[in-house]
């Protein structure tokens, strides 16, 4: 990739057997640079890590890895990074100092593409831009034979997740790990042991809700105001095909619920959520999605069902079902609901089982229920028999070092080769892309039938555009 406004064509999305077929294969020889760069580390060795999005969740992901060797920051607002190691007294935080200590030594760059064509010594790289530079970022960190992790959503879109895959089946020497820390916590892979081993018999229906959005959805695009002058706004932008200005509605936080930059709610929690479900009942893609929602942002009072011309903000609210036609043990039901919706109480709940309204999955299986809160945390077994079954149920996979917490340590232990690792692309590639298969039917406005193994929506020809999206120029995958 080269540096910005350099004119860099876009691929075309590649749809049917040559979807299935591996997308846009990584030239030889950039797989042959990945393959000879990438360093075999020892047990005993230190990872040298650098990290693209410094602030926020990054700093969060890096303060785990303190005891690595932090060699260089990319980030568009070094302000902004400054603020993550206090507290709102403007104190340096008691969990920061390590981290500040390390950023303070490390190299800054303010645009990724310049600091992975310069640094040679580095191993791995974290990820923790918003969602529309993921992609981008991880594809030029594993072209340079680097181990990436990457926050959830994996990627913006179906297309440029399989490309990651593909590039990670094609370098598997490089360790991949999806920012989804639940997928390392002792309760959820407990959920997965229960719901396997049958403790509440063949499930057919799942239910899956979040409070999410907790940041500004379903409004209008604001007028852009004078940036910051510690931000690079063109550089934050980057592959977003927008001429937007501007505005601390989108960043550093809100861009979440915004077309151009985010992937709503699924993206922010689905990986969370929708992990457990995807992981235990092994559904496969899902063959046809539906959503439903409140009004776009930026629509009048005389809504007519459709969209506005031009995107904005996403809707407030949605309930997406996914229907799994060739799910494993047979047909399965999964619908996802935010922006404060929850499920029906099933006629089978205790009155002393609540909901949490922060978000959780409800199993309903043919001999009980499963409920548990996000990250896989807190398991309720509901039903008779249910919890007798369960003791039954033998721990069967292997516990992460650190749990949910260890998250980050596990993929670095895993590039040392002491520990598997917890969440890579050949698993989270296929549950992000079932997460943003919901945004696909959400902007195709009507249920879609979908063909995983070609990777197209089969009823509805103009949904496969929202497979894929559009680039800035001087920006291509």
């Amino acid at each position: 990739m080269t540096e910005r406004n350099a004119g860099m064509t876009r691929r075309n999305w590649l749809g049917g057997a040559a979807a299935s077929a591996g997308l846009l294969a990584l030239p030889g020889t950039a797989a042959a640079a990945a393959a000879g760069r990438t360093r075999r580390i020892a047990p005993s060795d230190r990872v040298n890590v650098a990290v693209i999005g410094a602030g926020g969740m990054g700093s969060q992901n890096m303060a785990k890895l303190t005891s690595q060797n932090i060699v260089a920051l990319a980030d568009v607002d070094f302000d902004h990074v400054a603020k993550s190691m206090v507290d709102s007294n403007g104190a340096l935080r008691a969990d920061r100092l390590a981290l500040k200590t390390a950023y303070d030594r490390a190299t800054r760059f303010a645009d990724y593409r310049r600091m992975l064509d310069t640094r040679k010594d580095i191993d791995a790289v974290v990820i923790a831009t918003p969602d529309h530079h993921h992609a981008f970022a991880a594809k030029m960190a594993m072209e340079r034979g680097l181990h990436v992790y990457v926050q959830k959503p994996l990627t913006y879109s179906v297309r440029e997740g399989r490309t990651l895959l593909d590039l990670a089946r094609r370098n598997p020497k490089l360790v991949t790990q999806m920012g989804n820390q639940g997928h390392s916590g002792d309760d959820g892979r407990r959920v997965v042991e229960l719901i396997r081993g049958g403790a509440i018999g063949r499930v057919r229906d799942v239910h899956v809700w979040t409070n999410r959005p907790v940041w500004p959805q379903g409004e209008a695009r604001p007028a852009p105001v004078a940036k910051p002058a510690s931000l690079d706004w063109d550089l934050w932008l980057g592959p977003a095909a927008v001429d937007w200005g501007y505005h601390p509605g989108y960043a550093h936080f809100n861009w979440r619920g915004w077309v151009p930059f985010g992937v709503g709610a699924l993206g922010d929690m689905g990986a969370h959520l929708i992990d457990f479900p995807v992981w235990a009942l092994e559904p496969g893609l899902p063959t046809r999605i539906e959503t439903r929602h409140s009004r776009w942002g930026g629509d009048t009072d005389l809504w007519d069902g459709k969209p506005p011309v031009e995107l904005g903000s996403y809707p407030l609210a949605s309930m997406t079902t996914y229907r799994f036609g060739n799910a494993k043990g047979g047909p399965v039901t999964m619908t996802w609901y935010d922006g404060g919706m929850m499920p029906p109480t099933p006629d089978a709940m205790p009155v002393d089982a609540v909901m949490n309204p922060e978000g959780g999955v409800l199993y309903v299986g043919e001999s009980g229920m499963l409920m548990h809160d996000t990250y896989g945390e807190k398991p309720v077994l509901i039903g008779e028999g249910a919890q007798a079954r369960a003791a039954a149920v033998p721990v069967s996979m292997p516990r992460i070092q650190g749990g949910r917490d260890g998250h980050e340590m596990n993929w670095i232990r895993a590039i040392r080769g002491e520990e598997a690792i917890s969440s890579p692309f050949s698993v989270a590639v296929p549950l992000n892309e079932t997460m943003v298969l919901g945004m696909v039917a959400l902007r195709a406005e009507r249920p879609i039938d979908y063909d995983g193994q070609a990777g197209r929506v089969t009823n509805f020809a103009d949904a496969n555009r929202f497979l894929d999206r559009e680039y800035r120029k001087g920006w291509s995958l």
